[in-house]
């Protein structure tokens, strides 16, 4: 299996899918857009993109000319049915590029807050659980994609997940989160942290390790599911 990552800052990896994929001897690459020399490679060959998060906004192409590639890239491998994976930034991505709209949420969200499945999801789309509490951190959303399906609302942001055919999945919360990449978050965008209804403390926001078991549960049954 050969995967594709694309990386918007040092901090924001893959997180807990890295067992998944160290566990099916995955084949990974990046294109981490932070470095100087970032560039992006062909198409075919992948099985899998996954478009990671990142503090900067989808709309910012006049000061980051790299997003025009990326969202041009993940239209070609959407148009050549290669899965592909956005979370949280990446999933603001993929709607970027299927020429939906991203803009700011009513309010901030940045917490452990809880999921819920969306209404009547078609039994042949990824299935969220009913209920589930993941991390969230972000300010702004997205329009659903012409032709995708709503997966999963939260109470602060209705589009937490989406599926468009049965190999792009959008996530805008973060199941994949690790303690540690939770703590570089706090050490990098603690500025983010501005008191809100949605806005936890950096205290509640370092929750035990058992927290982060549900989303890593969910994550690595979504990767079945899109390789599958």
């Amino acid at each position: 299996m050969r995967v594709h990552v694309l990386q918007h800052v040092p901090f924001e990896d893959i997180g807990s899918m890295a067992e998944w994929f160290q566990q099916r001897g995955a084949q990974l690459s990046y294109t981490r857009f932070y470095e100087a020399d970032a560039q992006l490679p062909e198409v075919d060959g992948f099985d899998l993109v996954v478009a990671m998060g990142g503090p900067m906004s989808v709309n910012d192409e006049a000061t980051l000319p790299w997003l025009v590639a990326e969202k041009a890239f993940l239209r070609a491998a959407i148009a050549s049915e290669v899965a592909v994976l956005g979370v949280c930034l990446g999933a603001q991505l993929i709607a970027s590029a299927l020429a939906a709209q991203v803009y700011p949420n009513e309010v901030a969200e940045i917490g452990w807050f809880p999921v819920w499945r969306a209404d009547a999801v078609d039994e042949a789309c990824f299935l969220f659980p009913e209920r589930i509490e993941l991390l969230h951190w972000h300010g702004e959303t997205f329009a659903l994609p012409e032709g995708a399906t709503l997966l999963a609302s939260s109470e602060a942001c209705r589009h937490q997940a989406f599926q468009l055919g049965r190999r792009v999945i959008g996530l805008q919360c973060h199941p994949e989160m690790t303690p540690q990449i939770v703590a570089d978050l706090l050490d990098q965008c603690a500025d983010e942290l501005r008191p809100g209804t949605w806005v936890q403390t950096p205290e509640q926001l370092a929750a035990s390790a058992a927290a982060y078991v549900p989303g890593n549960l969910l994550i690595a049954r979504l990767l079945d599911y899109l390789v599958g």
